[in-house]
């Protein structure tokens, strides 16, 4: 009988950037202890001064 992988988390990730206080709401996947949503960076061009919010999705 084959084994099933676990299925990964669902994450509703919001994303406010702590230069120009852009927020982006983001759906992603929690794999191995991280979260992938496909986010670069802001449209200010900062790509590392985040505050970054993780809900689970039903």
């Amino acid at each position: 009988m084959k084994e099933r992988m676990p299925l990964s988390q669902r994450l509703k990730v919001t994303i406010r950037c702590n230069r120009c206080n852009e927020k982006f709401v983001l759906r992603g996947r929690k794999e191995h202890g991280k979260v992938d949503t496909g986010f670069k960076m802001c449209l200010c061009s900062n790509a590392d001064d985040f505050e970054i919010v993780e809900e689970a999705l039903g």
